[in-house]
């Protein structure tokens, strides 16, 4: 993992916006109805060079291939493993339940959406069945983003939330389910990395699921279900040396109240835990954007660079480079450390196939002003011009 020696790198959480002609297929794939296998071999190929091309004109140092390749961050799992079928009741967050507006409004925004509350549940053993499907995703990025970037990235979900999305209807205890899922996972994290890109885990369960898989625990007992979801990762990347490893924390990538949410400085320590070389933790979400004090009780550690979220990805407001380099200062401050931060967004534009609350030209402006606001906040924090 590179770090920000002479100014402050640039990234992204992962996903970026889908065009209709390829979300079509992509929700069809999953719906496991017919579709054109070469076409959609098409249209991959032309919307990852479409999204190579706009971060690098935008100035990203540490791309992606965008997630144009999966139909969700994490619903995509039962098309590369056995044991799931049927439909999960997974159980909505506490504010769709105090807000039934906030429900109202999601159904009137985002009519058809790929599968999110009913993806299938484990109804057997779990078994990832090859990695056919990773190789071809890490081999059509690399060959279209060859030399584009500095460094090269793809994510993959953790087992917490694959196990709270595609719920558990086989495995005797949910830690039994969350082992197996490490256990055949790790065959992807373990492919990614072996392509020679930084493996990012995407974890939201580690925050988000305190209002949903888990709320009706104490916040301790809530520490604890991070706790047992950060082994379960460790286990899965038992191979791949925490350099080149990072992991993402959200709180749930919509605009709502978020009034339920855990507060950064009680599960800090719990990731913490984590065999990763860096975390991803929202910064600029209205609820959060003060939690910088959460390092002055728990420092980061030395062997971990943060990387903060300094771009909201809910709104259409793209934020003054003024705005994002106030936002990295912030972060370098709460670091101590300006080689240890990298400026990145709060989450991905595009979660889920056609349930994108950005519009696309407003994805690469915003992506243009975390570059801008990344070298004012570079000429401040070195005292010189950015290279």
């Amino acid at each position: 993992m590179i770090l920000s020696k002479d100014r402050i790198l640039t990234t992204h959480v992962g996903s970026l916006p889908r065009n209709a002609k390829l979300s079509a297929l992509l929700v069809a794939r999953e719906a496991n109805e017919p579709y054109d296998k070469a076409e959609m071999d098409r249209e991959m190929d032309a919307a990852v060079a479409h999204v190579v091309a706009k971060q690098k004109a935008a100035g990203i140092d540490i791309g992606n291939d965008g997630e144009q390749q999966r139909v969700g961050f994490q619903t995509y799992v039962p098309q590369r493993m056995s044991g799931f079928a049927g439909e999960s009741k997974r159980r909505r967050g506490k504010e769709f339940e105090d807000f039934p507006e906030l429900v109202a409004l999601l159904l009137r925004r985002f009519p058809a959406v790929s599968k999110q509350q009913n993806a299938p549940e484990c109804q057997a053993e779990v078994s990832y069945r090859d990695t056919t499907q990773i190789d071809a995703e890490t081999a059509r990025y690399k060959r279209i983003a060859a030399g584009s970037f500095a460094e090269n990235f793809m994510t993959a979900p953790s087992p917490g939330i694959i196990s709270s999305t595609m719920l558990n209807a086989f495995y005797s205890s949910q830690d039994a389910y969350l082992d197996a899922l490490a256990r055949e996972m790790k065959k992807e994290y373990e492919a990614i990395h072996k392509a020679g890109l930084t493996l990012q885990i995407d974890a939201p369960d580690l925050a988000m699921d305190r209002t949903m898989m888990f709320r009706d625990l104490t916040d301790s007992e809530f520490v604890g279900a991070c706790e047992r979801g950060i082994a379960a990762i460790n286990k899965g990347l038992d191979n791949i040396p925490r350099e080149n490893v990072r992991l993402h924390i959200c709180y749930g990538n919509w605009e709502g109240p978020h009034v339920h949410d855990v507060a950064l400085a009680k599960i800090l320590p719990a990731l913490y835990q984590a065999k990763v070389g860096a975390l991803s933790i929202e910064f600029s979400n209205p609820r959060h954007a003060h939690e910088y004090n959460a390092f002055k009780i728990a420092p980061l550690p030395k062997d971990m660079v943060l990387i903060p979220g300094v771009i909201e990805t809910t709104s259409n407001f793209v934020e003054h480079p003024e705005v994002v380099a106030r936002r990295i200062e912030d972060a370098v401050a709460a670091v101590g450390d300006r080689e240890r931060v990298i400026a990145s967004t709060d989450c991905g534009f595009g979660s889920f196939t056609n349930r994108e609350w950005v519009i696309e030209p407003a994805v690469w402006l915003k992506l243009q002003a975390l570059r801008e606001g990344a070298d004012i906040a570079s000429r401040r924090i070195w005292g010189k011009a950015a290279p």
